[in-house]
């Protein structure tokens, strides 16, 4: 999803070859599989429209408008899609069934990544311009909690119970305990750690450090770093995990996705738009159970 240049990089995953281009209004930026997993809604934010594509064949299905999504996902339980509006500064509820809005939060500046409790109750929803980490419990549809968590967070992931926030302006990872908001530790990975995914066996945790350049595997358990894959000056931004193992990074500075293999630490890359940001593989939907961008 080149965000630079309005368009979608349909790519061959093993030729590694550019298929096609496809337009889009303004700036797409991340993704959600709907539940029957029969449609990829890809969000354009400044253009304000879900672009609609058959996530097998990479065909456009058209768009829908829908104001300023930015993140977006499905709650597990598939009742719900969630949309960060990171311009507009709302945080929209919407039926997944009908995309109909059920409501309407303003909980803070720059609304930028999320995630869910595991039983659909509350999401979680960084704040890049408040600083901050709100909670929502999508039952009552109130807010339970806001936490100050360090300058500038981004990528969100609930992990072991508990709930990882990135915190780019910090240089750390911090640890929050989904109850009360509550800072639990903080975990140095790099400069500007961006996003946060593990791995479908849930055997490693990667950090993708935009601003210092650099992908890191964590310890799952303990958050020992186990090693460091450098991107120089490259931007490392969401990462999607292919079964042959290959990790498929995209380089928001470069105008490329590299094919990283965590063995060897060797890329590849392949020349795509302007500001690549999210990525989606088709071989993901023959993985069981829920598929997102972060939990992979």
């Amino acid at each position: 999803m080149n965000s630079g240049e309005a368009s979608v990089s349909v790519i061959d995953m093993t030729t590694h070859q550019v298929l096609r281009n496809l337009p889009t209004l303004r700036e797409p930026s991340h993704w959600a599989l709907s539940p029957d997993r029969s449609k990829l809604y890809i969000a354009d934010a400044s253009g304000n429209a879900l672009f609609i594509v058959d996530p097998k064949t990479g065909t456009a299905l058209g768009h829908k408008t829908i104001a300023d999504p930015y993140q977006l996902g499905f709650t597990p339980d598939h009742r719900y899609l969630v949309v960060n509006a990171l311009r507009l500064n709302y945080v929209d509820i919407y039926r997944a069934d009908d995309l109909s809005l059920v409501k309407r939060f303003s909980p803070g500046g720059m609304p930028s990544h999320l995630d869910f409790s595991p039983d659909s109750r509350w999401s979680f929803n960084s704040m890049q311009q408040s600083g901050t980490l709100v909670s929502f419990d999508l039952t009552n549809m109130t807010t339970r909690w806001t936490s100050k968590v360090g300058s500038t967070p981004a990528g969100v992931l609930w992990h072991n119970g508990k709930v990882l926030v990135c915190v780019m302006g910090a240089d750390y990872v911090a640890e929050v305990d989904p109850a009360n908001g509550n800072v639990l530790r903080r975990v140095k990975t790099g400069v500007g750690p961006h996003n946060v995914f593990l791995t479908p066996d849930k055997s490693t945790l990667y950090v993708s450090n935009r601003i210092g350049g650099s992908l890191v595997a964590l310890d799952p358990n303990t958050f020992a770093i186990r090693r460091t894959y450098p991107f120089h000056a490259a931007g490392p931004d969401d990462i999607a995990v292919g079964p042959d193992g290959k990790i498929w990074v995209t380089l928001r500075f470069r105008e490329q996705v590299a094919v990283l293999d965590p063995v060897s630490g060797s890329y590849q890359t392949i020349d795509v738009g302007r500001s690549p940001h999210g990525i989606f593989l088709t071989t993901e939907l023959s993985r069981p159970g829920l598929v997102t961008a972060e939990t992979l």
